[in-house]
């Protein structure tokens, strides 16, 4: 579980949207879980004041703003602030909008407190997160005196917290589902208070389905089930109980376990190491896989997993195809002197790692030929009748290539068979499309698209699949509305992106969570100029181009691709999956 230190920015985050209780589908008994486990002995100081005597209106409204960060089932403090009878009516069981710490409040008539904050983002009940855009949040709190003492009347009906309060309070922690073809987990980001409940809690977030906008993309083996008890932890073994799920030969029990052992092996603060399942009261028992199940006995599904042989690769001045390790030619004609490519992707055999076909972009008067064919042999062209063509992306569960045609169309190219369209009803509603990148499990696409003014967006879509099978791409969201020239991305992990960002001679790298949480500036340091492209993969130094010459992060700062030796030029980095 990755945490970053210092205050988000430009993006949000998502929490549990009941403090008191988790809440599994309508046709499954609720099953209660504490949120307010003892408070570690560091976050003593951090627990909220009550109202001070005499506290001015603008005092009483601050002091109810900083009671939610309180990790306290309920927020009591929090109700302090209230007034009697909206007191009993309050609740922190809703959605959530997180804004900036440097909120203004302006004292109005009859005590009355206006609050305007920038927005970081918003959460609702069940979990979904949106990334907050440009318009403030504002707020007239209305106040009356009680008993000589000012108290709000009539809260708003979100939970507002600060984003300091939230990073301080929350997990971010990731519920897994599986892609469609039941071989790779794929991340939804969510966000838990810290404590014991946080197991119980991310149970029944799996239980309860992906996020509304990834849900059509991913399949969920826990789908019916339930939770019989709370999941306890002991000897960093997390036992969980399941009811309600159909145990017969179609029931993909394995994937279910890969996705409970995953997700729950995520929990470092509680020392989580292994998971024991089992089925109405009895342990649930698989051939060749021990009662107590870690992630090795799972290791297939890593979600961050590559192909062995996923070398970074490049192309030379003259268009030719070249290995990152020692700056050789890649095997076949795309690797001699003088390709002419200048984009190109590799896929891999998923069964071996065996890097087994090729595409590469050409320049042609007036348009672009894509070449196809299989890696280290001859390429072939692909009939496409002209156009404009982007680079190619690449997902590790498939053997076929996108690719954007005209940056209105974008087509899937396999190693052999006509190339066949992917439906993406509003792409174009976003712009005209630059770049597009594939996640590594294939389930998301990030977009790069300019819109009419020429200001250059990211978004992320789902990737959809149906039965014959056709594809789709479907509900595109803006994760960092606070770049407007983005250049280039890449997944840095299936729930990370890197993005290059800014206008020429200023291009800035940043990464960011695929939910918009923690937009962070990546450092440059190495670099001899402003980076202009860049390529990553899971486990893999990212890679950039910068003043013509290929570098790739030593995890600190940038170095050259052979230690010891000069910068190596080159273009279009990409790494095989």
């Amino acid at each position: 579980m990755r945490r970053r230190t210092g205050l988000p920015a430009l993006a949000a985050a998502l929490l549990l949207g009941i403090s008191a209780c988790s809440i599994v589908p309508t046709s499954s008994p609720t099953v209660p879980i504490t949120q307010a486990p003892t408070r570690p002995v560091q976050d003593v100081g951090f627990e909220p004041l009550p109202p001070a005597p005499g506290a001015t209106p603008e005092e009483v409204v601050r002091g109810f703003i900083d009671a939610a960060g309180s990790r306290v089932r309920g927020r009591p403090v929090a109700a302090e602030y209230l007034a009697p009878d909206a007191a009993r009516t309050w609740t922190d069981a809703t959605s959530i909008t997180i804004v900036s710490q440097g909120y203004a409040t302006v004292a109005g008539e009859a005590g009355s407190v206006e609050v305007t904050a920038a927005r970081v983002g918003s959460v609702d009940p069940r979990g979904s997160f949106a990334v907050a855009g440009a318009d403030p949040y504002t707020y007239a709190f209305p106040l009356a005196e009680v008993g000589g003492e000012w108290r709000i009347t009539d809260p708003p009906d979100t939970l507002v917290m600060l984003d300091s309060d939230f990073e301080r309070v929350y997990d971010r922690v990731d519920a897994y589902f599986l892609d469609p073809t039941l071989t790779q987990l794929v991340p939804d980001p969510r966000y838990l208070i810290r404590g014991e409940a946080q197991p119980t809690a991310l149970v029944e977030r799996l239980i309860e389905g992906a996020a509304p906008t990834l849900a059509p993309g991913v399949e969920n083996p826990l789908t019916g089930a339930r939770l019989a008890r709370t999941v306890t932890v002991e000897d960093s073994t997390a036992r969980v109980d399941l009811a309600g799920l159909m145990v017969e030969p179609a029931t993909p029990l394995r994937e279910l376990c890969a996705q409970l052992v995953w997700t729950l092996t995520q929990l470092d603060d509680l020392g989580i190491r292994s998971v024991e399942i089992s089925v109405d009261g009895e342990p649930l028992e698989l051939e060749d896989v021990p009662q107590r199940q870690t992630i090795d006995d799972w290791s297939t599904f890593d979600p961050e997993a590559t192909p062995l042989p996923a070398v970074g690769h490049y192309l030379d001045e003259t268009g030719a195809l070249r290995r990152v390790t020692d700056g050789q030619p890649a095997p076949g004609p795309a690797g001699q002197a003088g390709a002419g490519l200048t984009s190109a992707a590799a896929s891999a055999d998923p069964r071996t790692g065996e890097l087994t076909f090729l595409v590469g972009v050409r320049p042609e008067p007036g348009s672009a030929s894509l070449l196809r064919g299989r890696y280290a042999g001859e390429l072939a062209p692909v009939p496409f009748g002209g156009g404009t063509l982007s680079s190619p992306t690449v997902a590790v569960t498939s053997q076929e290539i996108w690719l954007l045609r005209n940056g209105v169309e974008i087509v899937r190219v396999s190693a052999d068979g006509a190339p066949q369209g992917v439906g993406a009803p509003t792409l174009s509603t976003l712009g005209a499309a630059q770049v597009i990148e594939l996640s590594p499990d294939g389930v998301r696409l990030a977009v790069v698209a300019a819109d009419a003014r020429g200001v250059r967006r990211l978004y992320v879509g789902t990737v959809v699949q149906d039965e014959e099978p056709r594809f789709a791409v479907r509900d595109f969201i803006e994760v960092t509305p606070g770049l407007s020239s983005v250049v280039d991305v890449a997944w840095r992990s299936a729930g990370e992106l890197w993005v290059l960002a800014g206008e020429p001679g200023e291009q800035q790298l940043y990464s960011v969570f695929v939910d918009g949480w923690d937009l962070a500036t990546e450092g440059r340091a190495g670099l001899p100029a402003r980076p202009t492209a860049l390529a990553a993969a899971p486990g893999r130094p990212p890679l950039v181009v910068a003043g013509d010459s290929l570098w790739q992060w030593s995890g600190q700062r940038w170095v050259t691709l052979l230690r010891g030796q000069e910068p190596v030029r080159g273009s279009a980095p990409f790494y095989p999956l």
